[in-house]
């Protein structure tokens, strides 16, 4: 062969492989697991803004992307389980909400590729080596929510300065939910006030909490989110209104449901984000070579109309610093 000849190969083989892995790729149906602890939504399908983000990037539903999704309903026993039908269903990618479906997928199958899209402290959970290298077939999107907790704390002690006791509700089978409880006493500790732990395993023991409220009132709430109690914020939010405790949340959807206050990332870009992830997995990326990261931003939410049911006048500064109130 020449010298000519041979550039000439090289060329072309150098075209016609990613030619040829594109064209295997456009030919391709995708096929997103999802995967969380919390209930199954009214239309059983993975949240739309991870949806419409894909379909941006270019994963249609039908043409070259169908979602399988699977919901716990609060019972971590069956996340197991849920994770290896999808496993068995062969996906490609399993998207996360929560630390236990993180582990769960993450056990199923080291071949499958997880990107979380709400989870926090994926670190100390061990499900990642390190935020800049991950390792494994975990990635995606983490809060530093034990962190947050106490930030949280710090922010409903404001809100009610005369505060000395700050009941905290969290469910006490939860390992992540742990790590933020104990990071809300050592904020306690440090603010001056009486931490009243209030765990919960099931919804019966929703029953029990409240009790414990109305027999030793406490001056303000923080309940520490995860599937249990997301499940469960009806009842929270209603006791909290009609007994007029201010209550501190980590999400908004639970200040749109009527609970007083928030702070925490905004949802729908974790999910956003997550779907990056998604399309750089298709594309190739090993997902223990893509850093995890952490939301940009966090939000505070107010609801001045649950401020006014419950006689409470926020703060001027508070409010000013408010990303949204809801009137």
């Amino acid at each position: 062969m020449n010298r000519r000849s041979f550039v000439t190969v090289v060329a072309l083989g150098l075209v016609a492989t990613p030619l040829g892995a594109d064209a295997q790729s456009r030919g391709k149906i995708w096929r997103v697991g999802f995967l969380s602890g919390g209930a199954r939504p009214p239309d059983g399908a993975p949240p739309r803004p991870l949806r419409e983000a894909l379909q941006e990037l270019g994963y249609v539903q039908p043409q070259n992307v169908v979602y399988l999704g699977r919901w716990a309903d609060a019972k971590q026993d069956r996340l197991p389980g849920l994770a290896a039908e999808l496993v068995d269903l062969k996906v490609d990618v399993i998207v996360t909400v929560g630390g236990p479906a993180s582990t769960a997928a993450k056990q199923a199958s080291p071949a499958i590729a997880v990107v979380m899209a709400l989870v926090g402290d994926a670190d100390g959970l061990g499900l990642i080596d390190s935020l800049a290298r991950p390792g494994g077939n975990v990635t995606g999107v983490t809060d530093q929510s034990a962190e947050l907790s106490a930030k949280r704390l710090e922010i409903i002690t404001q809100a009610v300065p005369r505060a000395a006791r700050i009941a905290v509700l969290w469910n006490a089978d939860d390992r992540g939910m742990g790590m933020r409880y104990r990071e809300v006493e050592k904020a306690a500790h440090a603010l001056h006030v009486t931490v009243q732990p209030l765990g919960v395993r099931e919804p019966d023991d929703f029953n029990t909490a409240f009790s414990a409220m109305t027999a030793n009132r406490p001056d303000a709430l923080v309940m520490v989110t995860d599937a249990l109690t997301l499940l469960n914020r009806k009842r929270v939010i209603d006791f909290a209104l009609v007994n007029r405790i201010p209550a501190m949340y980590e999400a908004s959807l639970l200040v749109e449901d009527g609970g007083l206050m928030s702070y925490g990332a905004n949802q729908d870009d974790n999910f956003r984000r997550a779907a990056t992830y998604v399309g750089r997995i298709f594309k190739g990326a090993p997902p223990s070579t893509l850093p995890v990261e952490r939301p940009g931003r966090y939000y505070l939410t107010i609801n001045s109309k649950t401020a006014k049911a419950l006689g409470l006048t926020i703060p001027p500064l508070l409010l000013l610093r408010a990303d949204r109130v809801i009137e």
